[in-house]
């Protein structure tokens, strides 16, 4: 796992202004974006997005309060790169859940401050030998942030090898909210979806998606943009996507987070995950020399009432 600080990760930070580096429990760095947009932290363990704040608004992308730092283990929260599988391996049990990628070892290849004034970042991972095990194709991944008054993601999946290649994957993100008993969530009226906490049965969503408990679902074959709609926040995220054929919604409900220990037993309420990915019957295979883009854009503006 990453752990030193890399001479040319200090000094990469050091000449972009509005970017600085921090070191928090177990050694493990963060890079900090604050810019007149907004503020946000990347977890350079796992390349993962902590937090995403645009000026005057509460946090959009989440951090459980009790969110643990540790060499190994994604924190809860943010936005967890899950590749090149999603959810629990296909045939083996004992593999990783969702991937090999979202605490592993990455490199930061570039920072720059653009001429608006937004941070973008680009990260490269590192694999070592034992993620090699679990997936030892040719490939490289890498994943882009573009920090503002709107954060884009793209994550790059290339094929470098001489087999055609089958993989899943997602942007595990965890959305900030009011109360999820009360957010509407726009653009997956009509899709089929898997319900995870029915044994898997397939189903129809008839009209916009509210959250009651426990949900866990894989909406299939969707490209919609999401809105969701806070009447608590007064605001609306909007959530565009290319590359991905599958929006996944999750929120644990109030018994399943109490097993959570790196969520609050209230915490649940304070977060919706609206996920973009490929997973499922929407999986994607590349052939060789083939690259595949997942893009998402997160924007916020205010609920008119």
């Amino acid at each position: 796992m990453t752990r030193a600080i890399s001479h040319s990760l200090i000094e990469a930070i050091n000449t972009v202004p509005g970017l600085h580096l921090s070191v928090r429990e177990q050694a493990l760095p963060i890079i900090h974006s604050r810019n007149p947009q907004g503020e946000s932290q990347i977890l350079l363990q796992g390349a993962q997005l902590l937090e995403w704040t645009p000026r005057g608004h509460a946090p959009v992308v989440w951090l459980s309060p009790n969110a643990r730092l540790i060499p190994g283990k994604s924190p809860r929260g943010g936005v967890p790169i899950c590749w090149p599988w999603f959810g629990p391996h296909d045939t083996r049990a004992d593999y990783p859940a969702h991937g090999v990628v979202r605490a592993g070892s990455w490199e930061l290849v570039k920072a720059t401050c653009l001429e608006n004034e937004d941070h973008e970042l680009r990260f490269r991972w590192i694999p070592d030998s034992t993620q090699r095990d679990y997936w030892p194709f040719g490939t490289s991944l890498e994943v882009h942030f573009t920090l503002g008054d709107a954060c884009e993601i793209e994550l790059i999946t290339r094929n470098d090898s001489t087999m055609s290649l089958t993989l899943s994957e997602a942007l595990h993100t965890y959305l900030g909210v009011g109360d999820v008993r009360e957010i509407t969530i726009r653009g997956l009226e009509d899709c089929d979806y898997i319900d995870k906490v029915d044994d898997g049965r397939r189903k129809h969503q008839s009209g916009p998606v509210t959250i009651s408990g426990e949900t866990d679902r894989f909406y299939l074959s969707t490209q919609a943009a999401c809105i969701i709609e806070d009447p608590i926040l007064k605001r609306i995220i909007r959530i565009e996507k290319r590359g991905s054929q599958s929006t996944i919604v999750w929120n644990p409900g109030e018994e399943k987070a109490k097993l959570l220990g790196d969520l609050g037993e209230t915490d649940f309420l304070r977060m919706v995950c609206v996920e973009s990915g490929n997973a499922a019957e929407n999986r994607i295979t590349l052939k060789p020399g083939e690259e595949h883009r997942l893009w998402v854009r997160y924007s916020v503006s205010r609920l008119m009432t």
